[in-house]
């Protein structure tokens, strides 16, 4: 799961990144900060950048959670076939 966490920690903190940047030019461009806007803008915005910036981080994670599942598989059908044999 070291691969969950670590996509995960990126994923906030380049949301807080982003808002940081996103607010501080709000504040610059009009007198008072819509914390709301800069909430909505700095989401989409991290969504995007994490799309293309994190793409290794979330192949990791994929591929991790693939191999689970197949040996939740294979374990299932063991268990499956154990059963079958005793009755």
């Amino acid at each position: 799961m070291k691969e969950f966490w670590i996509y995960t920690a990126l994923r906030g903190g380049l949301f807080a990144v982003t808002f940081g940047v996103v607010f501080a030019t709000w504040s610059l461009i009009n007198d008072s900060a819509n914390v709301l806007m800069v909430l909505i803008i700095a989401f989409l915005v991290s969504g995007v950048a994490s799309y293309i910036v994190l793409g290794p981080q979330r192949n990791a994670l994929a591929l991790k959670v693939e191999h689970r599942a197949g040996r939740m598989t294979e374990n299932s059908e063991a268990r499956s076939k154990e059963d079958s044999d005793q009755g």
